[in-house]
């Protein structure tokens, strides 16, 4: 009787296994198509839904998750040169481009000491649109509302244009 019930598991446990519908993985092809059409965008318009806020609660740490509404934009994208411009809604400011595997990096210091990273994947959400993340390194003692004062991570996509 205990082999039969050992039959049994391992009977359903195959039938488990055959019912998992296969991952979805990037051929080769496809993902070099993506790294080229990433690869020869001059302009990138990013919108983030999602927010991450860091913060300190004496010595310890914690998140906070929440939607956001988060536009971006980056001009005149040379990947050779490794130089772009952006605006954020605040006024342009000069960027620092690096590619590297799939990954296209913007990097943004701030005179003021602020330090924005965006990333952008070659890895589409839906036709044409590459998953993103923007992280703003930045904290000042005072919150000020509608003004990064913790770090911050968003989430979302970009489209690329020529």
């Amino acid at each position: 009787m205990r082999h039969f019930a050992l039959l049994v598991l391992a009977a359903a446990s195959l039938v488990l296994i055959a019912s998992v519908p296969p991952a979805h993985a990037q051929t080769r092809g496809q993902k070099m198509a993506l790294e080229k059409k990433l690869l020869g965008a001059k302009v990138l318009k990013c919108h983030f839904s999602t927010l991450s806020t860091g913060d300190w609660e004496g010595d310890t740490t914690k998140s906070t998750v929440s939607t956001a509404k988060l536009e971006i934009a980056f001009m005149s994208i040379d990947i050779d040169e490794g130089t772009a411009e952006a605006d954020g809604g605040y006024g342009n400011a000069f960027i620092v481009v690096k590619y590297a595997q799939g990954y296209l990096h913007f990097v943004q210091i701030s005179d003021a000491g602020p330090l924005y990273v965006t990333t952008v994947l070659a890895i589409e959400t839906t036709p044409g649109h590459f998953k993103a993340m923007h992280t703003r390194h930045e904290f000042s003692p005072t919150k000020v509302p509608g003004f990064t004062s913790r770090p911050e991570t968003y989430l979302g996509e970009c489209t690329p244009s020529s």
